[in-house]
């Protein structure tokens, strides 16, 4: 069972990202709207201060969504 405590400073700091990130809010919200399929491409890119961008993607899988599947029903969702 979960802490009543901490989920109450998992809601504060998840509010305090949404508002200091609402665009990238909005885009998980509509990337992921629809919900993932398998083929789906997801992309994603780091750049450090002073450094090089770095860039990684992934190629979903249906053993990719089982195992979503299953963390979601671990969280109880």
């Amino acid at each position: 069972m979960i802490n009543p405590m901490s989920m109450m400073k998992m809601m504060q700091a998840k509010n305090k990202f949404t508002e200091n990130h609402p665009k990238f809010v909005q885009f998980l919200s509509a990337a992921f709207s629809g919900g993932i399929e398998e083929d789906t491409i997801i992309e994603i890119s780091v750049e450090k201060p002073g450094q090089n961008r770095i860039t990684s993607n992934i190629k979903v899988k249906q053993s990719d969504l089982e195992l979503l599947a299953e963390l979601k029903n671990l969280a109880g969702k």
